[in-house]
């Protein structure tokens, strides 16, 4: 292939790229966002036009002169991403055209990641999801998938979870099995981008987002893009050693931030409140087996169940004692609460501020506002979508 040709479809891709993020762009706006001359973009967009992956969509809003005409993805281009998201116990999978509708609702499965024969039923999850979507193999662009762990996405490898035959590479496997591209990252620095690209840290430059979940992540942006250190392991918040319990964490060590914060912990100490016969809602909610009592407990929590608050406030407290920690180191402009935990909504806020205010030096804790994200369990599955769209030519 000539290095003209490859030129040419690196800015497709780019132009694609940037218009799933956002949406609706102009030929100018192209222009900047690919760093390409505005002839070279309008000869390459008018091409993307003919072939159907784009359409023209109406007129900027006037400034005085010629109104610019916008572009979008051809809501009928026939190219399609399976996003996974994966937590230690359920895995969840939805596939988006590129304009970001769900082709398939959200599917669900309970898999244990560290379960010997993990990667094989995973894998079985997809081809069952895939055949169940009737869509042609051949238009899926390939599998998103987030996990928790220590992954390395430039090898594809997950240290934590998911053992394959021969301790062989995960990505590799998965891709031969399915026969499908595959890319997986870390499930942490994925919400991270997911708020980066669509929710709330958009436009902003140094945010922290913190992935309530089965343990407690953290993904970091700095100067508008993500920061993963200089092994990609950055984000490793749960592993602060804040917690008074000598609790050992599944890290090996005793004293961090994850045996008193993680969703898992919280579950555990909500089960034993209704073993213990307290007064909570939970005693019915945990007697519905369609959901997982993860879930309960937030149902709980949202409809201000007295016990599921006092368990959720004190975790919560310990996240925001370990952000006071992280607000003195990096001064963020914003912190955004997501990941599954964060349906909690505005009942997390408190607890958090509370730690803030507490350890945190006023005249660095102002300048951070915290948040709820606006795209909360979503936000992994959105995330794994774009791994896609990061590394896709979209042929």
């Amino acid at each position: 292939m000539s290095a003209i040709v490859k030129k040419n479809d690196q800015l497709k891709a780019d132009i694609i790229k940037h218009l799933y993020y956002k949406k609706l762009l102009s030929l100018t706006d192209l222009s900047k966002l690919t760093m390409k001359s505005l002839p070279l973009v309008t000869s390459m967009v008018n091409g993307l036009v003919e072939g159907g992956q784009l359409i023209e969509q109406g007129f900027a809003p006037s400034t005085g002169g010629r109104r610019a005409a916008m572009f979008l993805i051809n809501p009928d281009y026939k190219k399609y991403i399976v996003a996974v998201a994966m937590d230690q116990f359920i895995t969840r999978l939805t596939i988006y055209d590129l304009s970001n509708n769900k082709i398939l609702p959200t599917q669900l499965v309970d898999l244990d990641m560290s379960a010997q024969n993990s990667a094989d039923l995973l894998i079985e999850f997809i081809n069952n999801c895939i055949t169940k979507s009737n869509l042609d193999r051949a238009n899926l662009l390939g599998v998103g998938i987030g996990m928790p762990g220590f992954v390395n996405a430039d090898l594809g490898i997950n240290y934590s979870f998911m053992p394959v035959e021969g301790g062989s590479n995960l990505q590799e496997y998965l891709s031969d099995k399915l026969n499908l591209p595959i890319f997986l990252d870390n499930d942490s620095s994925l919400i991270a981008l997911a708020e980066l690209n669509f929710g709330e840290a958009a436009g902003l430059k140094d945010v922290l987002v913190v992935n309530i979940g089965w343990g407690t992540g953290l993904g970091m942006i700095v100067h508008g893009s993500l920061y993963r250190g200089s092994s990609g392991y950055a984000g490793e918040f749960s592993h602060i050693p804040l917690s008074n319990s000598d609790t050992l964490c599944s890290c090996g060590k005793r004293g961090c931030l994850e045996v008193e914060t993680s969703l898992l912990v919280m579950v555990r100490k909500a089960e034993k409140a209704v073993a213990d016969g307290e007064p909570t809602i939970m005693a019915e909610l945990f007697k519905d087996t369609s959901k997982h009592h993860a879930d309960h407990f937030l149902d709980a929590v949202i409809k201000q169940d007295s016990v599921a608050i006092s368990i959720l406030f004190d975790a919560a407290f310990l996240i925001g004692k370990g952000l006071a920690t992280l607000i003195h180191i990096m001064n963020p402009e914003r912190i955004v609460l997501s990941g599954r935990g964060a349906k909690a909504g505005k009942m997390l806020l408190p607890p958090i501020q509370q730690a803030i205010n507490k350890f945190c030096i006023p005249r660095v804790a102002d300048q951070t506002s915290i948040v709820l994200s606006n795209l909360a369990e979503q936000a992994e599955l959105l995330a794994a979508a774009s791994l896609l769209v990061e590394h896709s030519n979209f042929d």
